[in-house]
């Protein structure tokens, strides 16, 4: 069965936070550099995506533990495997082996999970974030009309980043935590022009980020005009993940039920987090919030993003199977 026909029968469970169960192996920088980095000449500690490389052992520990969880789709390490997020640690050139390499492991996994049980298929959805540089946004207060980086060199990133996570067995490709919809448009752009070199679709999800209780995205934008900026694409689903817990998350997540002719997904955080940047809220406390989605009929999709742990994905995963996936609209 595709992934379309099992999200009209039933919810499905996306992971959990990748970086919360990494810090719990309290790896230090000669696990980040492995022995292929071990003479690099910048500090490497960190940069989580490299451990697919250097680590693989502990990101296909993390995979499965979520598998045992619930969880249906696991996500790829590789929120910041472009070459424009890998310039920070002059890793450019690892960029095509870091995507490959987190597709391949997750592929693994997922598939020895199916194989278990057929009736359960586990998806693998190459994970594709932001970038640290925004297209819409000036970084320099004095000068609202600069740019970090344009259009094109975004589409040339992101393109390489999906030709490397397909080349390893992505099954989707999941744009998310956007903040800035002009760097999803390219990312999209990208993508839709592999699609016709390869001669092949994946399907793809985006998932935008609504950064404060203005309700808006860092560039501004209501949650309807997200929907609306990124709808000329046939998207797998639309949704929203980070940034907020799930009771803040739930009016957006309402615009989405009314408007939206694609499937719509929610990863929200733990919580926000406390004074010392770490996520308390437990895993019964997300359930309660989390409920309120299902009961009110919003997602088609459903996990957790920052602070969450094979736990809340257990927690998440069971009350799931109690309701009614959300309805696409008719005109979809």
């Amino acid at each position: 069965m595709n992934i379309q026909d099992i999200l009209k029968e039933r919810i499905l469970v996306i992971d959990g936070a990748m970086g919360t169960m990494i810090q719990r192996y309290k790896l230090e920088e000669e696990d980040f550099r492995g022995e292929r980095f071990k003479n690099h000449q910048h500090p490497l500690k960190g940069n989580n995506d490299i451990l697919s490389i250097t680590r693989p052992d502990v990101i296909k520990a993390i995979h499965e533990q979520y598998l045992e969880a619930g969880a249906d789709i696991l996500e790829t390490n590789t929120f910041s495997g472009t070459t424009i997020a890998q310039a920070d640690y002059h890793l450019e050139d690892a960029v095509y082996d870091i995507n490959y390499q987190s597709a391949k492991i997750a592929r693994e996994v997922a598939d020895e999970f199916t194989k278990r049980e057929p009736h359960k298929p586990r998806f693998v959805a190459g994970a594709m974030g932001p970038t640290n540089k925004t297209a819409s946004l000036s970084p320099d207060v004095n000068n609202p009309g600069y740019r970090a980086i344009t259009f094109d060199e975004l589409a040339i990133a992101f393109k390489q980043q999906a030709k490397a996570l397909l080349d390893g067995g992505a099954d989707i490709l999941l744009l998310e935590t956007i903040i800035d919809t002009l760097n999803v448009k390219a990312a999209l752009f990208a993508i839709q022009e592999l699609f016709e070199e390869i001669g092949r679709e994946v399907p793809v999800m985006v998932s935008g980020t609504i950064t404060d209780a203005s309700g808006r995205t860092l560039s501004g934008q209501t949650t309807e005009a997200f929907l609306v900026s990124v709808s000329h694409v046939p998207l797998l689903s639309i949704g929203l993940n980070c940034a907020l817990g799930a009771s803040a998350l739930r009016p957006y997540l309402q615009v989405l039920n009314e408007k939206s002719p694609f499937f719509v997904s929610a990863y929200p955080n733990a919580g926000l987090p406390n004074e010392f940047g770490q996520y308390d809220q437990t895993a019964i406390e997300m359930g309660e919030q989390v409920e309120e989605f299902l009961r009110e009929g919003l997602v088609n999709i459903l996990g957790g993003c920052c602070g969450t742990t094979p736990d809340h994905i257990r927690r998440i995963a069971d009350l799931a199977k109690k309701y009614k996936p959300r309805e696409v609209l008719a005109h979809a």
